[in-house]
């Protein structure tokens, strides 16, 4: 009994970060057991059923000491109460733009063996724009305003079976080049109401749908019996989410991209009035027809009268607008 309690099995998650030389952020959690990545998606109901609920029946592990390597530096840190990290700092060394890779360790501790995770950390290059966008509902359609609906795509689909709502893959490529090259990407950034427990299932999804790779900012973890208000938190913190990006890239200029059945209008709004010099315009999917007026008063409500607004119901209107005003060709 007791080599099997000095000998348990912890995770180190490691989401992408992101950055610049005098401001890298990475997130992560620390979780009992091993991490699952023999998932095989199919059309089985069972089989998306049982990979949703495993998503859910997490352990986070609090309060352990985490330690993360860059290059020649390195920095400790303790998780939160649900197994949160969270490290920032300053390069010593110039980092070139791209993707680089990072490892955080967990030393032993109470009987979890000592392990580490391994992610990646995003250094956009220096092109005009960024993009940050929301994703239910503005990338993946998950029917956010009908819980019914929501739950019934939830279980009975997989990251390779939901689906993008029509022109949007196209619409990011376009706007992922927008005044720059192939070799230089327009960085993105992902940030959305879900919860960290999807992240894996979120990257599997980006990367079917060859939608252009960024860095994710989510929301707090959540537990099995939460799993039915996935998605229903308090949305402050996706204000502080983007705010945190636009204080992380001061020359960067952005263009918000979200819908309008939760609260983004008003989320993207407040940051144009805040930071109106870093945002060139606004993108609203009209998800809930009830909500058209009040989101056009919202986003007539904005100080700057230079930021350009759109809110369109098929992707294919939000493409024309951003080539009407010179965003993309």
């Amino acid at each position: 009994m007791k080599n099997k309690v000095e000998n348990r099995v912890a995770t180190v998650k490691v989401y992408h970060g992101y950055g610049h030389q005098n401001n890298l952020v990475v997130y992560g959690h620390v979780l009992a057991g091993k991490s699952d990545t023999s998932s095989k998606f199919n059309n089985n109901l069972l089989s998306n059923i049982i990979h949703l609920i495993k998503l859910f029946l997490v352990k986070p592990i609090p309060k352990v000491k985490v330690s993360l390597q860059w290059q020649k530096q390195r920095f400790d840190t303790i998780t939160e109460t649900d197994g949160f990290f969270k490290f920032e700092w300053k390069s010593d060394t110039q980092i070139e733009a791209g993707w680089h890779p990072v490892i955080v360790h967990l030393a032993k501790y109470q009987g979890f063996v000592s392990t580490f995770g391994e992610g990646k950390l995003f250094v956009p290059h220096a092109t005009q724009y960024g993009f940050i966008s929301d994703i239910d509902d503005t990338v993946l359609v998950s029917h956010s305003a009908n819980t019914g609906k929501k739950l019934r795509v939830m279980f009975t689909k997989n990251p390779r079976s939901r689906k993008t709502f029509a022109d949007v893959v196209k619409f990011y490529k376009l706007l992922s080049l927008a005044h720059t090259s192939s070799y230089l990407l327009n960085p993105f950034f992902y940030v959305s109401s879900s919860e960290w427990n999807l992240y894996d299932d979120l990257n599997e999804f980006f990367k079917h749908n060859g939608l252009p790779k960024g860095a994710f900012l989510l929301n707090n973890i959540k537990k099995w019996y939460e799993l039915l208000k996935t998605g229903k938190t308090k949305h402050e913190g996706k204000l502080i989410r983007v705010t945190r990006i636009l204080k992380a890239f001061p020359k960067q200029r952005f263009i918000l991209l979200g819908d309008n059945s939760q609260s983004d209008p008003q989320i993207y709004t407040s940051i144009a009035n805040k930071y109106p010099e870093q945002i060139v315009a606004i993108y609203i999917r009209n998800i809930s027809l009830e909500k058209e007026n009040i989101t056009t008063e919202t986003l007539d409500s904005i100080q700057n009268k230079a930021i350009k607004t759109c809110q369109f119901k098929h992707t294919d209107e939000a493409i024309l607008h951003a080539k009407d005003i010179g965003l993309i060709t």
